[in-house]
């Protein structure tokens, strides 16, 4: 499995919205979801999405655009629109029942349909992934990944009301996302983080492919090597060129990952996170994961204390 898929793994979109918003200018959707990631497919039309800080991004038919949360933001036609308050729309990807007004107005003229819908994204595998992303990116259309997916878009909403519809548009958006991301990455070449860099190489690429498609293996320097077949010696250096840290190095760290995922829950005891993630001795494991993590597995699980009933929690800054 190659990093990129494995840091995808278990992302999913839930009820995608979805619709067709025939607005009079000046229009206005603010999604106030906080969801950890949105995306957003312009099908028809165009617009602005803007963001909290007051980062404006255009949008035209065929673009997808990715925003990161919490941070409220709109999509609008206009930057005038936001001094328009009562054409603001509100909606919250992640809740099925919501969606803004439609209203067509005499002086519309062509629609703009879009595809929209909030991940939860709460697994430590994927906030690694998203800490490698700008805080909003647009894909234009032009690319080919893209237009191949926009063709899946179409054709899913011609079926939205149908039985089905629903979960066709979720899997639908999930393939955008990967297409996306695949599109953003290739076309950032070297700025693009080591790992996506590294599972294209044919010397660490092997290597990652069995790090990632079995991290808890008793992977050594020599069988990563030989995964790539070639020596022990070139297959370290050249590893290290690529990712920027030595094999071992980046296989403990991601171990860590998996286990801080394993560890939230409560079902998982520490002595099968250490297995699962190649420990066989748990005392090993948890020492291990202390000096990358700063504590151990119990106290990385163990929720914070609440606050006493009644305790006056303001700051300064509250005042």
């Amino acid at each position: 499995m190659d990093p990129l898929s494995d840091m995808l793994g278990g992302i999913r979109a839930e009820g995608a919205w979805v619709t067709q918003t025939v607005l009079e200018p000046p229009w206005a959707i603010r999604f106030t979801d906080g969801a950890p990631l949105t995306m957003l497919t312009v099908i028809r039309g165009g617009g602005l999405v803007i963001l909290a800080d007051g980062t404006e991004l255009t949008v035209r038919a065929g673009d997808t655009a990715l925003v990161q949360g919490p941070a409220p933001f709109h999509l609008a036609d206009s930057v005038g629109t936001m001094n328009h308050p009562h054409r603001t729309y509100e909606i919250a990807c992640l809740d099925t029942d919501t969606g803004p007004a439609r209203t067509a107005g005499p002086g519309t003229s062509d629609p703009t349909t879009v595809m929209a819908g909030g991940y939860r994204a709460t697994r430590t595998r994927q906030e690694r992934l998203l800490r490698t992303l700008p805080p909003a990116l647009v894909l234009h259309e032009n690319h080919p990944d893209n237009v191949l997916w926009l063709g899946l878009a179409r054709n899913a909403l011609t079926r939205r009301h149908l039985p089905g519809g629903t979960a066709l548009i979720d899997r639908v958006l999930d393939t955008g996302l990967a297409c996306t991301l695949g599109c953003w990455f290739e076309q950032a070449g070297a700025d693009a983080p080591g790992w996506y860099r590294g599972a294209m190489d044919p010397v660490a690429g092997p290597a990652l492919e069995a790090i990632h498609g079995h991290p808890g293996a008793p992977w050594s320097v020599g069988s990563l090597a030989a995964e790539a077949n070639v020596s022990r010696a070139h297959f370290a250096k050249r590893f290290t060129e690529v990712m920027g840290r030595p094999p071992l190095s980046y296989l403990t760290d991601w171990r860590m990952h998996i286990a801080e995922e394993l560890l939230s829950d409560p079902d998982h005891s520490v002595a099968d996170v250490a297995e699962a993630v190649g420990y066989r001795d748990p005392f090993a494991f948890s020492t291990a994961f202390k000096r990358l993590r700063g504590k151990t597995p119990g106290q990385f699980r163990r929720p914070a204390p609440r606050p006493r009933a009644g305790t006056n929690q303001r700051t300064r800054t509250d005042r």
